[in-house]
């Protein structure tokens, strides 16, 4: 089963097993996403990012998808050479 750090856990977050997925509002206008399993290692950005945002459109309104602004696709081994994942870790303050 995936851990989700924030937000729910249902059916379909228990699909994917060794997933991570972790979000938060960075303002009012911003809601930023990161997601790492392991799957992702063997996808193409483009595939992972396809196969996401067919996830979340089938499963929220237009503007709730309008407001997500960082959608961060990666395997556990990219989570220290990416810096927005280090952004996540370690957010800077938004001014709105």
């Amino acid at each position: 089963m995936a851990t989700i750090v924030r937000g729910k856990n249902d059916e379909y977050v228990k699909e994917h097993p060794g997933a991570k997925a972790e979000l938060y509002r960075q303002n009012t206008a911003s809601i930023r996403i990161r997601i790492a399993d392991q799957r992702f290692a063997k996808m193409s950005k483009g595939k992972r990012h396809d196969l996401a945002w067919d996830f979340l459109a089938a499963r929220l309104d237009e503007d709730t998808m309008q407001e997500i602004s960082v959608l961060l696709l990666i395997s556990p081994t990219e989570l220290d050479s990416s810096f927005m994942s280090f952004e996540f870790d370690h957010p800077v303050k938004s001014g709105f």
